[in-house]
């Protein structure tokens, strides 16, 4: 029975199976219940006409024409058994009709269930499902089709969630400049170096809001273009750690490098991973206090290079670990753009990296203890 429920061809044949056996079982019946009937009533038919022969010598007549009358016998045996195999037939065939009926409905009621839902999510409606009665081909086609239906749905809600979150933060350098002009255009504010600085400074972010969104779509869409080339793990981590130096001095944040003793050559285009280390790097300097630590490692794995850095900052809470990645995404909400960056440079990064054929995770043991992001890089063959 478990092995009936698990797959489809099974049912199909079985199906079949017993539709030709319901059949065969109808006709031999039907044959058996109608022939001596039929067969009866043509003896009876034959023997009155013998009956009606006039006189001894007609009598002997006939018998004399044994084979006349033997002949007729089998035409009328040959009609009694034509008139049975037909109503047989009639029978079997209404029989496995209705058989043949109720399998079909029972087999082809999933996929109906599946159209019907299809065309409502097709409406709009992400939040339909298909309910699963079963472990077979059917059944786990609606398994799939309702993993597809709630990734539409989750897609649905990040693409109104992502207008929502891009709409309120052009809105935030937007109403800034806005009212800076106002003032000024009011005699409110003074017309000084100051002003006009705070009014660049918005549309500097505003800008790099833009390109930021850009940059997402392009990684998103996999329309950027990789050069990818042997490249020294090294190397790409002692030019981030010269870009940054003068950040860390300046927050007073130790940064320190643990390189490979022996050369680890990786498959990637080097100012894009450049661009993921400068990303991760600057993010553990933005969560670090002052005094802290922040370390840049490198090794080999089997045939990866993985990338770690690690602080000893603020930390991130096991319910925002998965969510880390997620556009706009922040742990600390009440932190403003200003100083927490656009919200989507971990997303591009992740997707820098498995647009390498890598994958990027992060590890915390939660607020204050510090994190670590790593990603890995196919080796150079």
């Amino acid at each position: 029975m478990k092995i009936l429920r698990s797959y489809l061809g099974i049912k199909l044949f079985l199906s079949y199976f017993v539709v030709i056996l319901v059949g065969m079982l109808v006709i031999g019946i039907t044959t058996k219940i109608v022939t001596p009937r039929a067969f009866a009533r043509h003896l009876l038919a034959m023997e009155s006409q013998i009956g009606s022969g006039q006189g001894m010598g007609q009598g002997q007549g006939m018998m004399g024409q044994g084979g006349g009358m033997m002949s007729e016998f089998y035409q009328n045996f040959q009609a009694t058994f034509t008139e049975s195999l037909l109503i047989a037939v009639a029978a079997a065939s209404l029989v496995a009709l209705v058989v043949s009926l109720v399998f079909s409905r029972s087999i082809l009621a999933p996929v109906v269930v599946m159209m019907n839902a299809s065309q409502r999510i097709a409406e709009g409606h992400y939040d339909e499902r298909v309910q699963l009665q079963g472990t077979d081909e059917l059944n786990q086609l609606a398994g799939s089709f309702n993993k597809m239906a709630e990734q539409l749905e989750q897609v649905e809600n990040m693409r109104r969630r992502l207008l929502g979150d891009v709409a309120h933060e052009l809105r935030t350098p937007l109403t800034a400049i806005k009212g800076s002009a106002e003032g000024l255009m009011d005699g409110v504010l003074p017309a000084s170096d100051e002003t006009y600085q705070q009014i660049h400074a918005e549309a500097e972010r505003l800008s790099r809001l833009v390109d930021d969104l850009q940059e997402l779509s392009r990684v998103e869409s996999r329309a950027i273009q990789l050069d990818v080339h042997p490249v020294d793990a090294a190397m790409l981590i002692q030019t981030v750690a010269k870009r940054l130096q003068y950040q860390f001095d300046e927050k007073r944040i130790k940064l320190t490098l643990d390189l490979p003793a022996q050369p680890i050559h990786i498959l990637a285009d080097d100012g894009r991973a450049i661009q993921v280390l400068t990303n991760l790097v600057g993010n553990a300097l933005q969560y670090t206090s002052e005094n802290g630590t922040v370390l840049v490692s490198a090794r080999q794995e089997k045939e990866e290079a993985v990338f770690s850095i690690k602080d000893n900052g603020v930390g991130i809470p096991a319910e925002h670990l998965l969510h880390i990645f997620d556009r706009f995404y922040r742990v600390d909400k009440s932190r403003s753009r200003a100083h927490g960056g656009s919200g989507i440079g971990l997303t591009i990064a992740k997707h820098l990296v498995e647009a390498h054929g890598g994958k990027l995770w992060v590890e915390s043991e939660g607020k204050n203890k510090g994190s670590v992001f790593s990603f890995t890089l196919p080796l150079a063959k």
